[in-house]
């Protein structure tokens, strides 16, 4: 996006369209990998890492188009085995083809990912889950390279339940010989996404939203329809921007149980809130109480959603402590937010803010993608015209951001 210009001091009133959920197109696109033939993608978002995971899906060779939110995707009998550096390193999530073009061709060769820099965020868990399945892997110059002449059913615990891993390891299980079951797994709604789409594609699998997983291996799998589920933490954002600037907003569509743990924390501090299906209406005074938050794997409290929430309870009435238990490094973004007023002490993973009375604005820099949005929210609420800049961060996960922002009475725009 470049450098972004916000007015702060703007209520937000109107209603906002939640596009489709980034965290499950993208593990989407790669499971199409597995089937020849057409697969089609229904409200897919317009963000970079749907176009990154574009452009890596052709180096493979992958013809694809992309028009009104829908994609589809042409899969030949042949596909590449290699994911280039120059494409992967530009986002985490490349790493999910490795599990379909193991399956499918008994080889990959993919590079190490990249991504945002919020912590570490072991491979180790795939790694060790498809080595169990009977591949062998090796990891040179940079790039993972993984081998099997047929991939075998195995029963797998993961350490932790990761959703990368979860996701890579559910897809290369479909055309494994045998049962696997996977244990300790991530429940994430995304997870329940992957599995979807693949038994529309003919796999037979069970148990995603719980902690085990089961997959009867199958021989092939056929190209798939799909509508993505809406996008829980862009909504969520847009809720915490409501919140923070006295607004009064609708959004939909959205899936409530998907967003439980923030619903419940915004009514917690005095946010009035209000469910009509698959709508959500919120209204706010601009005022309300701190409380303590914690990020945890799903149903627990989202880290996508942590720095924004560290913006809200930076101008919330009393003191909030706040703990991140998976990133170790999701606070890049206290140092401007302190910019702009905010108290906020920090120790290891734990962060105490003081709420003040009003942030002020001032020129700040993206780090990564949330804590982009945690300074977007912070902008909306600031006395003042706050300057954001930012290398393509926002532009990563939020369709049309400042487009839907401006909708509903935001002054933002580019600068």
């Amino acid at each position: 996006m470049g450098k972004i210009r916000i007015e702060g001091g703007r209520q937000l009133e109107g209603h906002i369209s939640i596009s489709g959920a980034k965290n499950a197109v993208l593990k989407l696109m790669a499971a199409a990998l597995m089937a020849p033939g057409e697969s089609v993608i229904h409200n897919v978002p317009k963000i970079q890492d749907v176009y990154t995971m574009i452009e890596l899906l052709r180096t493979l060779g992958v013809g694809v188009s992309f028009t009104d939110h829908t994609l589809r995707l042409s899969v030949g009998e042949e596909v590449g085995e290699e994911a280039p550096h120059e494409v992967v390193r530009k986002m985490r999530a490349s790493i999910q083809v490795m599990g379909p073009l193991l399956a499918r061709l008994g080889r990959a060769r993919v590079s190490l990912p990249g991504g945002c820099a919020i912590g570490e965020r072991p491979i180790d868990f795939h790694i060790k889950g498809l080595a169990q399945l009977g591949a062998k892997i090796k990891e040179e110059h940079g790039y993972i390279y993984a081998e099997a002449s047929s991939l075998i059913g195995a029963d797998i615990q993961l350490d932790y339940p990761s959703v990368g891993a979860t996701e890579n390891l559910m897809m290369a299980a479909t055309l494994a010989k045998g049962t696997t079951q996977i244990r300790n797994v991530a429940r994430e709604p995304e997870i329940i996404e992957v599995q979807n789409f693949l038994n529309q594609m003919g796999a037979r699998i069970r148990g995603a939203g719980t902690d085990v997983i089961r997959i009867e291996g199958v021989d092939g799998l056929s190209p798939a329809e799909h509508t993505v589920i809406p996008d829980r933490i862009e909504a969520g954002t847009y809720l915490i921007a409501a919140a923070m600037t006295g607004g009064r907003v609708t959004l939909e569509p959205i899936i409530p149980q998907h967003m439980a743990s923030l619903i419940a924390k915004l009514r917690e501090i005095g946010i009035k809130i209000a469910i009509d299906g698959n709508r959500i209406c919120l209204q706010s005074t601009g005022r309300y109480r701190a409380v303590n938050f914690q990020s945890l794997p799903y149903p627990g409290f989202p880290t996508d959603l942590l720095p924004q929430t560290m913006a809200m309870m930076a101008v919330a009435d009393g003191i909030s402590v706040m703990k991140e238990t998976v990133y170790s490094n999701r606070y890049k973004h206290v140092s401007e937010l302190r910019r702009m007023g905010a108290n906020i002490l920090v120790a290891d993973r734990t962060a105490v803010v003081q709420g003040v009375e009003h942030l002020t604005s001032a020129e700040v820099v993206v780090s990564d993608l949330r804590a982009g949005a945690a300074l977007v929210l912070a902008g909306l609420a600031a006395q003042g015209v706050t300057i954001i800049e930012d290398d393509g961060h926002l532009d990563r996960g939020y369709d049309s951001l400042i487009a839907k922002m401006r909708a509903v009475g935001a002054d933002m725009s580019l600068l």
